[in-house]
């Protein structure tokens, strides 16, 4: 089956979006499948405001139909809803292709905590993007429940995973801190809730890895914690390894792969008791979810190594992409069908 996935968020960006799609597109590979990409980098771009790391398209749909209608996918999915997002959502609709749409983050809260844009806003844009989708991937049952309670009516789920062959115990300690060590991965934006875990009166030490537009504030703002930039995911399993806890204190992610990442490497989590975590942790040993995140982390420091690394290796990506693709084999015919009409237009 020839895929298309198009996609705003794409390399060199560094996020659980991205990698998702990249452990897919691997498993589709390898799985016998071809699959088509369009990102931001076959178009002209501009930083998208307070994340300029992010590159918004411009003009994009003329480009990009000319790459659909030559590549005749048997299956569309929209895993975004930026400017590509919404050009391929145009081309899909007015050729009558199927498709299906993910939805990977808590924008609508997202953009409430940056620019006070009232919730209802931002959730009336969103059912009137993914309603015509076959199906709204979700990555986990809490986020479909809420969803719904929003008003989308064709949410489904679509689990996430991990790559145990890349992320595993290193027998490293390559932050070499005050032990114990406490270890933040992920963006560093304010939705993120970075300083409920900074401001912890912690024994040892922090670090923080990662990029965003709060970096400058926090590392002026608590001098003493250690700060890393972007990493490979082969030095950031070595980074997970020599954590001793990995803080998670988003109450907004919808998963987090960064606690499947860091489990997979040994290291125990602590977390609020919310989405992302509850769904990774559940009522496993391998982490301590508190609404007191400084006695979450405390407790955590007590799990074993290897009680992380066992919950971890439950989750495939394997497993994660059949799920993805049982979605588009049913999408298949339809699509076949208009694109041989399409060639004889």
């Amino acid at each position: 089956m020839n895929i298309m996935i198009v996609t705003d968020a794409w390399e060199p960006q560094v996020n659980g979006v991205v990698r998702t799609i990249q452990a897919t597109n691997r498993e589709l590979t390898r799985m016998g499948h071809e699959v088509s990409m369009i990102t931001p980098l076959s178009f002209t771009t501009v930083a998208c405001p307070t994340y300029p790391e992010i590159r918004l398209s411009l003009l994009p749909y003329r480009r990009l139909a000319q790459m659909m209608a030559e590549s005749q996918p048997d299956a569309i999915h929209i895993a975004t809803e930026g400017p590509l997002g919404m050009a391929a959502r145009r081309y899909a609709l007015k050729h009558r292709l199927p498709f299906t749409t993910a939805y990977h983050t808590r924008f609508p809260e997202y953009v409430k905590a940056r620019f006070a844009i009232p919730l209802a806003w931002t959730y009336r844009f969103l059912r009137w993007f993914h309603a015509p989708a076959q199906y709204m991937l979700a990555p986990t049952q809490v986020v479909m429940d809420d969803l719904k309670l929003y008003g989308f009516t064709n949410v489904a789920l679509w689990a996430r995973g991990v790559d145990t062959e890349l992320f595993y115990p290193h027998p490293t300690n390559i932050l070499n801190t005050e032990n114990p060590i406490y270890l933040y991965v992920g963006r560093v934006a304010i939705e993120k809730n970075i300083d409920a875990f900074l401001q912890l009166n912690l024994k040892g030490s922090k670090w923080v890895v990662g990029e965003g537009p709060e970096l400058a504030r926090l590392q002026k703002q608590y001098p003493d914690v250690n700060y890393l930039g972007v990493l490979t995911q082969d030095e950031l399993a070595k980074v997970y390894s020599s954590a001793d806890v990995f803080v998670f204190p988003s109450l907004t992610d919808t998963f987090g792969l960064v606690l499947l990442e860091a489990l997979a490497c040994g290291t125990p989590v602590a977390a609020y008791p919310v989405t992302g975590p509850i769904d990774v942790i559940g009522d496993s040993p391998a982490g301590v979810m508190d609404n007191d995140l400084q006695r979450a982390c405390e407790r955590a420091l007590n799990i074993p190594s290897e009680v992380a690394r066992a919950h971890a290796e439950q989750f495939s990506w394997r497993a994660c992409t059949q799920e993805f693709l049982s979605f588009h084999t049913s999408t298949q015919t339809n699509a076949t069908i208009n694109h041989a009409v399409l060639s004889t237009q």
